[in-house]
């Protein structure tokens, strides 16, 4: 079905409340494992369909922040989901408890269960409001981020329009798009700080009720980390602290050298070559023309899934006001389809987004079929996988994008995943401390920001413009207020996809079949069981960090 006509109606609460209880009630007096199967099966229907209906609201939302429909349907929805936590709590209890559950164990696997036991230490009921109040403010940061209004080279441009000027060749045109986005955010610094704040403090007490010392551990647990935690999370950190930085303190004085400035200011970071950086030509329609080509020549499977794509209209990549910042890949259960959603900008972050989001959006119709629903589902670090890798994948088909500027894409591309890295784990180790010391006043949450930033960016110069300047470049993080704990995901499953790249440089058909049964597992094994299915280096091991370091940095030198 085509994504504008999926129909949108808002359920009635207590109606759907009642007929979940009714289910928890059958699930719990259920006389045989048979009548387990057929009572959870109406169980997973009913989740499909709540699912679908709250996501696509979500959706049509975001695509437009100022559409007062979906805006109180977004409200609803962040005050009924809450709500609807404890019966599902109830039932993942009921799943545990069951006189069956060997049964449903031998015919589903244990996964299952062991994420339903870690999704029970998540909610209490005391802790409904808070979590209302919580969906509240990350709602609130959304919607001030996607208001932004910058007056700029004599336009009026969202925080999306105003970057492809951090790629200007004219140094002096990019200090003033930087200066001109700070602006907006230190004119809101205050807002942020409270919505920032108000979480933070929220969070801890939704811990301390759960029986936890902060919110750390609830936060993993919310990730569903079930293979790793934190202390192996720490050493990953110190394994990008080690390897990473060295290496790309290096990239970024070559950069230097080769854009010819001293030093690397913000407003220069993304600024790559002397003669302008890698941009895809053409426009959007032709984007998506040799995306189709790209997507039926890289496999029979990437070719049926992008005509569904396509067809249904299941993209939305154009930026405009009103439109929410970033980009993302939603799950409609009941059509079985992924939608994607990203802020196109003219530069060669466009392909970048693109292949990554489509790479999620793969993993959801290879899972499509997979029953129960829960086992379709997989934590972030695995999704994230997915994404990355794809990226990678897709590498032959560049030229089509960006022809004779295909090398400065490949080199942009692989030296910025390894420049991400620290970034990425600088960001994790942030909220660590945050939510260690909930109490933080906003200015020394800035100061221990910049402290992180020598740390893990000593060559990046910040001072001459002050939002960056005054450590509050976090505040740009949406997944520092909407995600907590997630981003170290990302780092994560980079040093896999690394792995993928190295492995497709060499044999391309057995990479593309090991990735291909890794997405395909879904949500049937852990992290660590599918990238040792896939034997792929596990990043828990510094030495794993810095042998797909030393081989990006090879071929960058190579080059």
């Amino acid at each position: 079905m085509k994504f504008s006509q999926m129909p949108y109606k808002r359920p009635i609460y207590e109606e759907l409340d009642a007929k979940l209880q009714d289910l928890l009630t059958r699930f719990k007096n259920a006389s045989s494992a048979e009548e387990c199967f057929a009572v959870y099966k109406e169980y997973d229907d009913c989740r499909i369909e709540f699912d679908t209906t709250s996501n696509l609201a979500y959706i049509r939302n975001t695509l437009d922040t100022t559409d007062e429909f979906y805006d109180a349907e977004i409200k609803f929805w962040d005050m009924t989901e809450p709500k609807l936590e404890e019966v599902i709590q109830e039932f993942a209890a009921a799943l545990l408890a069951s006189p069956f559950r060997a049964e449903m164990e031998a015919k589903w696997g244990s996964l299952m269960f062991l994420n339903a036991e870690i999704e029970l230490k998540t909610f209490k009921p005391e802790i409904v409001s808070d979590l209302q109040e919580e969906n509240a403010l990350c709602t609130k940061y959304d919607k001030l981020i996607a208001s932004a209004q910058i007056d700029f080279d004599g336009k009026t441009l969202t925080l999306a329009e105003i970057k492809p000027y951090y790629e200007k060749p004219d140094r002096s045109v990019r200090k003033a798009a930087v200066e001109a986005a700070a602006k907006w955010y230190m004119g809101n610094a205050g807002q942020l700080d409270e919505i920032f704040d108000k979480l933070v403090k929220l969070r801890t007490g939704m811990a301390k009720k759960l029986g936890y010392e902060n919110f750390i551990e609830l936060g993993y647990y919310r990730n569903c980390r079930n293979c790793y935690d934190k202390d192996m999370v720490a050493k990953f950190r110190e394994g990008v602290a080690k390897h990473i930085v060295p290496i790309v303190t290096a990239l970024k004085k070559e950069q230097a050298r080769r854009i010819g400035v001293d030093t690397i200011k913000y407003y220069d970071q993304d600024f790559e070559y002397p003669d302008g950086n890698a941009a895809p030509k053409g426009t959007a329609d032709d984007i998506f023309a040799h995306a189709k080509k790209m997507y039926h020549e890289l496999s029979g499977e990437t070719a049926e899934f992008i005509d569904s794509m396509l067809e249904n209209e299941l993209f939305d990549v154009l930026t405009r006001p009103g439109k929410s910042a970033g980009g993302y890949c939603h799950v409609l259960p009941k059509y079985k389809a992924p939608f994607i959603f990203a802020n196109f900008n003219g530069t060669s972050g466009d392909i970048d987004v693109f292949t990554h989001e489509v790479g999620h959006a793969f993993a959801v119709h290879l899972a499509r079929d997979i029953y129960p629903t829960a086992l379709q589902d997989y934590p972030p670090e695995t999704a994230e996988i997915h994404a990355m890798a794809m990226e990678f994948f897709t590498w032959p088909w560049m030229e089509g994008f960006f022809e004779e500027q295909t090398d400065k894409y490949y080199n942009t591309h692989l030296s910025s995943t390894l420049t991400f890295l620290p970034y990425g784990v600088m960001v994790d180790e942030f909220q660590h401390r945050i939510y260690q010391n909930p109490d933080m006043t906003p200015a020394q949450r800035n100061e221990y920001w910049l402290e992180l930033e020598a740390k893990y960016r000593p060559w990046l110069d910040q001072e001459d413009v002050p939002f960056y300047g005054e450590g509050r470049r976090w505040q740009a993080q949406l997944h520092i207020y909407s995600a907590p704990f997630y981003y170290i995901d990302y780092c994560l499953a980079q040093i896999i996809a690394l792995g993928f790249w190295m492995q497709n440089q060499e044999a391309p058909k057995p990479a593309w079949e090991k990735y291909r049964r890794l997405v395909g597992l879904a949500g049937t094994k852990t992290f660590v069981e599918l990238i040792e299915d896939a034997d792929m280096p596990t990043p828990f091991v510094s030495d794993n960090i810095k042998a797909v370091a030393d081989a990006a940095t090879a071929w960058l030198n190579n080059r």
